[in-house]
Order: C-alpha cells, then sequence, then structure tokens
C-alpha cells in the first residue's frame, strides 16, 4: 500500500530528530557507538513508528510484534526510538551508559520495557528470533517477529545455523533485517571477513530476501509490507546502508564504530545535521 507522501515527509523529520539526539547524547557521555546507529535510524523508525504491532502502556502484550536488536551494540539508536514511543521518558536518554541507568550499553530486557532480548554477544539474535516466531504457532498468538543484524555480525557460525534452522521449519512471521553497510569494528567486511553474494547465500538456505535502500524510508516500509505479506517462510531484508549516516566524516569509517566524539567533530556534526550549541 503506497504511503501518504505527508506521512513519508513525517517520519524522515523524525530520522532527522533521532541522528541529531543521538549525536548529542553519544558527545555528552562520551561513549558508546555511533557508527552503526547511525545507520540504523530509518529501519527502526520505520518500525516503531509505522508498521511495528505494539502498546508503550502494555510492553508486554501477548499479541505485540516483536523486534530482537541483535547488532546490541546499536542500542543508542533503540533507545531513542523506544523513549519517543512512550517506553519510558524521554529525559531519561541522559542516562546512558551511566552508573545506575536502565540505558546500559548493550539493551537489556530485564530492566527496560519495550527490550525484547538481553543482547550485546553477536550472533545470537536470530536463533533466538526464530524461537519466538515459533512460539506464536504453538500458542496461537498472531505477531511478526523482527531481527536485525549487522553485516560483520553474519560472520558468526551461528547466525547460519539460525537461518539454515529457519528454512526447515518456515515460520511465516520471521522477518530479519540485515543492516548491510559494509563497515565493522576494525575494517572493512572485505577487509576482515568478506560476505560475497549475501542475498545468493541466504536465498540457498532457502530464505526470501527483498533488498531495500536503508535509508529511504518509504522503500524500507514497502519492504517491511512485502516481508509480512509472504507467509511461506522466513524472509531477510538487505538494507544497504552507510555507516555513520548522515555525519560527512563519519560516514563509512570503521575508526567511528565505538569512538568517542571529540568537540571540534561534534562542532562539525552539528551543524551537519542542523542542531546549535554544545
Amino acid at each position: 500500500m503506497k504511503m501518504e507522501q505527508s506521512r513519508v515527509q513525517e517520519l524522515e523529520q523524525l530520522c532527522a530528530k533521532f541522528r541529531l539526539e543521538l549525536l548529542q547524547m553519544l558527545y555528552r557521555v562520551q561513549t558508546g557507538h555511533p557508527g552503526g546507529s547511525l545507520s540504523a535510524v530509518e529501519l527502526i523508525t520505520a518500525l516503531y513508528f509505522e508498521k511495528m504491532k505494539l502498546d508503550p502502556e502494555n510492553p508486554r502484550l501477548e499479541d505485540r510484534d516483536r523486534f530482537i536488536l541483535s547488532k546490541g551494540h546499536a542500542a543508542p539508536v533503540l533507545y531513542v526510538a523506544l523513549a519517543h514511543r512512550g517506553f519510558f521518558p524521554v529525559s531519561e536518554l541522559t542516562g546512558l551508559r551511566q552508573l545506575g541507568s536502565r540505558l546500559q550499553g548493550h539493551p537489556c530486557a530485564h530492566k527496560l520495557p519495550g527490550v525484547e532480548l538481553s543482547t550485546g554477544p553477536l550472533g545470537l539474535g536470530l536463533s533466538a528470533g526464530l524461537g519466538a516466531a515459533l512460539s506464536a504457532k504453538l500458542t496461537g498468538h498472531d505477531y511478526t517477529v523482527y531481527v536485525l543484524l549487522g553485516d560483520g555480525e553474519i560472520q558468526e557460525g551461528c547466525v547460519w545455523e539460525g537461518a539454515m534452522s529457519a528454512a526447515k521449519f518456515k515460520p511465516g512471521n520471521l522477518v530479519a533485517i540485515l543492516d548491510h553497510n559494509g563497515v565493522q569494528l576494525d575494517g572493512t567486511n572485505e577487509e576482515i571477513m568478506p560476505l560475497g553474494d549475501v542475498k545468493a547465500k541466504f536465498e540457498a538456505f532457502g530464505w526470501r530476501v527483498i533488498s531495500t535502500d536503508g535509508h529511504d524510508i518509504e522503500a524500507v516500509c514497502e519492504s517491511l509490507d512485502e516481508a509480512r505479506a509472504w507467509k511461506q517462510g522466513p524472509v531477510l531484508i538487505v538494507a544497504e546502508t552507510v555507516k555513520g549516516k548522515g555525519i560527512s566524516f563519519m560516514e563509512g569509517k570503521h575508526i567511528w564504530h565505538g569512538r568517542p566524539i571529540g568537540t571540534e567533530d561534534y562542532r562539525l556534526a552539528l551543524s551537519e545535521l542542523g542542531g546549535e550549541g554544545l
């Protein structure tokens, strides 16, 4: 279903707002992961503000859609989305990675409403998502499970065990999304461990694969609709993204995977994102 352009513009404005808030939050605490958070802004915004069935007043709603941030280091962008969606006060974002805060460096399901799975060790989210998707069939519930993977993360063997199992059990309510930005912690994917043709690999494992521009919010929403409409088995959306998207000197640079943002860099990034002051 084609989106109204007014709604597309609203979502684009949200993405711009969230990028600015991410920058400010990470600069304030001088810790966290800017690169992979910025690359996932449109993906998480589309899910939480347009496509997922959820209720912030009832975070454990049985028929809610589930989202698993398998690339748990991108927690800052998840926290921004959860706060603005009403799961906890926006003012709490200032506590990112601070002692006593619920906003840990990686999401903790025991502390923060809206977090489905505690993640951090890479590669575990897809199998957990498969289990949640199959649970819906066993219990008679109607929900979709979304799992956001990093492309460095899929070098983990357990991802492919999960992919193989999903192809066997054919859950029609499991959608994996690959944040395909081509860069991981210490270099490009090609330098560290070439992924080859990811689309062909997942198709060979028995998945339906959809490719999209991960920074085009309308295209992302259309891809999510297409994925949800496919009920014959698991779907992977390969979202082509840019690490550090929106900040010129961060884009495509592995050093910004988890680097603190200095004052001069912050000033430049702030001007590029349309923010003001320090």
